[in-house]
C-alpha cells in the first residue's frame, strides 16, 4: 500500500515543517508596497504607453502572441489542467473506496451487548 506511506511521509513533514514556520519572521509593513503592487503599477503604465501608440501596434502584438506564445503555453495549460483532473480524481476514487472500507468494516463486527 503505497498511500499509507505517503500519508504517513505527509504527517512526518507536517511535524517538521511546524515549528520552522512558526518562527518565520513577521512580513513587512504595509507602508511599502508589495510585490503585485508595484507589478500592477508597471502593467498600467504600460497600458498606457501602449494605447498612446495607437491600434497599429496593438494589432501587431495580437497576432504575435495568436502565432507564437498562445500555441506553446495552451499545450502547458491543457497538461497542467489534465494532471490536476487526474489527481483529483485519484484521491477522490481513494476516499471512497476508503468509505466503503470502513462501512463494511463497522457492519461486519459483532455488537457488543
Amino acid at each position: 500500500m503505497h498511500v499509507k506511506e505517503l500519508v504517513f511521509s505527509l504527517i512526518l513533514l507536517m511535524q517538521a515543517c511546524g515549528p520552522l514556520l512558526a518562527q518565520t519572521a513577521a512580513p513587512k509593513q504595509p507602508d511599502s508596497p508589495g510585490l503585485l503592487q508595484r507589478l500592477a503599477e508597471k502593467a498600467r503604465e504600460a497600458k498606457a504607453t501602449v494605447q498612446g501608440w495607437g491600434e497599429p501596434v496593438l494589432g501587431y502584438f495580437d497576432a504575435y502572441f495568436e502565432d507564437h506564445i498562445q500555441p506553446v503555453t495552451g499545450s502547458y495549460v491543457e497538461w497542467a489542467s489534465d494532471v490536476k483532473s487526474s489527481v483529483r480524481e485519484k484521491i477522490q476514487t481513494t476516499i471512497d473506496n476508503y468509505r466503503q472500507l470502513k462501512g463494511t468494516n463497522s457492519t461486519d463486527q459483532p455488537s457488543q451487548s
